[in-house]
């Protein structure tokens, strides 16, 4: 899979095509799994994943589990994620893994065998990495994303405000941290797909407004969490990403699921804010 056809980047503009970018977080917290009386174990667990794989198919067309909800439930939980990932997978969903991982050397290699590629017991279309070891110690990451036609999504700014003060942080270069890694991010895609949109996206919250990123020279996809319940909208997605509406895959987590457990509900809530960033995402 290492064809501009079979690219995450284009993958995804066909998904945004069809129904939008919208990318709908499935995070089961215990709070939830209870409030939806389906009990924090790990059946109620695996009848979330059911309804919500029955709420998202042919509403939104990506979805993103954050790991660490599946793996507190342990073993169970993992054989739940994996059959998330793949059920999604198969039904035509894009699948961003939310595992946040970044480490060096053999231990890297040991993550992309996990969550990236052919035999991957895990395999996602786009997981997402923390940078704190250097961009150039992910090379393990690159290479098998590149090959498999997968996307790596780097923590550049998140939406937290803890965040803040390593991210915005003056580099050695002169700029800011989160600057740095853009522009790391947008040479390393120069090199692997010139002209193109390339294999290493970035993390971009956009409850930070301020100060604006050059985020269209980075030549990458944006995953853009914090959407509805950590306080960014949508109409704040369209004016940090307004040089780069077509880049951009907006996040919305609790906001979606506080509709649950019923499916119609969930449909409805995923559909109208879908239709929100159409009509806000130009392109």
């Amino acid at each position: 899979m290492d064809s501009m056809a079979d690219s995450f980047a284009a993958r995804f503009a066909a998904v945004r095509s069809a129904q939008g970018p919208l990318v709908c977080g499935l995070d089961p917290a215990g709070e939830l799994l209870d409030s939806w009386r389906l009990g924090d174990t790990p059946d109620g667990l695996d009848r979330f994943a059911d309804i919500m794989l029955e709420a998202v198919t042919g509403t939104a067309g990506l979805i993103k589990p954050q790991s660490a909800f599946y793996e507190r439930h342990g073993w169970r939980g993992i054989r739940t994620l994996q059959r998330l990932v793949s059920s999604a997978r198969a039904s035509g969903l894009l699948v961003i893994l939310d595992i946040k991982r970044g480490d060096v050397g053999s231990t890297n290699d040991a993550y992309a065998e996990a969550y990236l590629g052919k035999g991957a017991p895990l395999a996602a279309d786009a997981i997402t990495l923390h940078p704190y070891l250097g961009l150039a110690a992910m090379g393990a990451f690159v290479s098998r994303a590149e090959q498999a036609g997968s996307c790596l999504l780097v923590v550049t700014r998140s939406s937290n405000p803890e965040g803040r003060a390593v991210q915005a942080a003056v580099a050695r270069s002169g700029v800011t941290v989160e600057e740095e890694l853009l522009r790391e991010i947008g040479a390393l895609n120069e090199r692997l797909a010139p002209g193109r949109i390339g294999p290493v996206g970035a993390v971009v919250g956009p409850t930070h407004l301020s100060p604006r990123l050059d985020l269209a020279a980075a030549n990458c996809l944006f995953l853009a969490p914090g959407v509805g319940a950590q306080g960014a909208t949508p109409a704040d997605v369209a004016s940090v990403f307004a040089d780069c509406p077509d880049r951009v895959m907006p996040s919305a987590s609790r906001s979606l699921l506080s509709a649950g457990p019923d499916t119609g509900r969930l449909r409805e809530a995923i559909a109208a804010l879908a239709a929100d960033f159409r009509a806000l995402l130009p392109g």
